[in-house]
């Protein structure tokens, strides 16, 4: 009884460690011969390839030569341009706002004497994000600090904010850009001052006895800062080139407005909205300058409400021509 017993247990082993090898066989085999594992092993690296990106001969800013025969230079746009191609899908995002948000900001720049550039500066601000906050205070697309706000015009209060609105924002940031050119007189460094301050850059041009963006030591934020833009506005304006495909209605429409003035107070901002055919998200989605769900409005001063234009409410795409009637934003 013993004996057999013991036979039984050692077939009843074999058995099992039989079928454990017969198992990791299968699964080697399987694993070798798996089409997936083979296909990604050889066929599919082979045709997935990493580009480096051809540097232009010139590069303008602002109308200003870049001196990108110089390798520090050359280095420092090649260094955004790779990281800005590469970034696919923020750099899609900004192709697809800047479809709705350049042509607010396009004839602003236009209409106060600045270059065209400076509208890919508000684009790495903020990325095009109305309501966007950064953790020292500064808000909204130009990136405004509560004190310089207020210094250029905007209203900054718990109610209203105006470095919220994209038409107002954009006049305040014109005129501070002009003051920086009064002081500099190169639109590099302006833009550097935008990013920096203008106390910090002029400390440094006077440490570093540097008079251009290009010789200075900046830190890192400010030292990439310019470059940055350049390498986004060659991006944008060679979409193609660098391989962003889309369609027109992938981009995110820039939807007609109308302005309905105000000289008093607002008890309820959902209310409102209703009476003037749209949803409470829809209006702070156009004014997202008003603050609270609610205006007082002590000193009756006239303020202009955003609305969609009448049968732009709530459009499916397939209603909708797109002004801009184009597929790449240049």
């Amino acid at each position: 009884m013993t004996t057999y017993t013991s036979i039984k247990k050692i077939r009843i082993l074999l058995i099992v460690f039989g079928g454990v090898y017969l198992a990791a066989q299968l699964f080697n085999f399987s694993k070798v011969n798996d089409p997936v594992t083979e296909h990604i092993g050889s066929e599919y690296m082979s045709k997935y390839n990493v580009y480096a990106l051809k540097t232009p001969d010139k590069i303008l800013f602002a109308g200003e030569d870049v001196p990108i025969e110089r390798w520090d230079v050359k280095e420092s746009f090649d260094r955004e341009l790779l990281v800005n191609t590469y970034w696919q899908s923020q750099t899609l995002l900004f192709i697809k706002r800047a479809n709705r948000f350049f042509p607010i900001i396009e004839p602003i720049l236009r209409e106060e004497g600045i270059p065209d550039d400076f509208k890919y500066l508000a684009l790495i601000e903020s990325g095009l994000v109305q309501t966007i906050e950064s953790p020292a205070g500064a808000v909204g697309i130009w990136q405004f600090m509560e004190g310089t706000a207020k210094d250029y015009g905007l209203e900054v209060g718990s109610e209203v904010d105006e470095r919220y609105n994209v038409e107002k924002s954009t006049h305040a940031a014109c005129n501070y850009l002009k003051d920086s050119y009064k002081k500099y007189g190169s639109w590099t460094l302006v833009a550097a001052s935008y990013n920096s301050g203008r106390r910090f850059l002029d400390r440094q041009m006077q440490l570093q006895d540097a008079g251009n963006y290009f010789d200075l030591l900046l830190g890192e934020e400010t030292g990439r800062y310019v470059f940055r833009i350049m390498a986004i506005k060659r991006i944008m304006e060679n979409t193609d080139e660098f391989g962003f495909k889309y369609r027109e209605s992938d981009l995110y429409v820039n939807i007609p407005t109308r302005k309905l003035k105000i000289t008093g107070s607002v008890e309820n901002f959902a209310f409102f909205a209703k009476e003037n055919g749209i949803n409470y998200k829809l209006l702070k989605f156009f004014n997202p300058w008003l603050r609270k769900a609610y205006l007082t409005n002590k000193y009756k001063k006239e303020y202009e409400i955003t609305l969609p234009a009448k049968g732009y409410i709530n459009f499916a795409f397939s209603e909708y021509k797109n002004p801009s009637d184009s597929v790449s934003v240049k």
